[in-house]
């Protein structure tokens, strides 16, 4: 299983390398040592502390959609009748295509904090360049 470094876990995260290092201070997120005497975190600790942080964060109204990325409104452009919204989520840019009568109900504006919920039928994944895997 790969392990990762304190900071290619923040990185994954989206969170500092100092909020991973509280956590695994605390216990909440388990690390051993690699060959080198850094911490590191094993893929499977790292992919069940997500699993458990995203099982936390669900509430309100249910849904079949599992896909939820909360960011702040940078973008809206409306016209008659539609309008586009873009929603910085982390590092990653949502541009979503909606009724302007939705965004009106919403008050969605530039620095709304707003969440992306997105469901799909077809999701490519793909391998991430350059990533290192290390086995430990």
């Amino acid at each position: 299983m790969p392990g990762f470094r304190i900071g290619e876990a923040a990185e994954l995260l989206g969170v500092s390398a100092d909020t991973v290092r509280r956590w695994v201070d605390a216990g909440r997120l388990p690390a051993g040592r690699d060959d080198h005497g850094h911490r590191a975190i094993d893929g499977a600790d790292l992919a069940a502390f997500v699993r458990a942080g995203a099982a936390d964060q669900e509430g309100g109204e249910r849904s079949s959609a599992r896909n939820r990325l909360r960011g702040i409104v940078t973008a809206v452009v409306k016209d008659t009748v539609m309008a586009q919204v873009d929603i910085q989520a982390g590092p990653f840019r949502l541009v979503s295509l909606m009724s302007r009568e939705a965004v009106d109900e919403l008050d969605l504006r530039v620095g709304s904090v707003a969440v992306a919920v997105i469901k799909s039928t077809t999701v490519v994944v793909e391998r991430a360049a350059g990533g290192q895997q290390r086995s430990g």
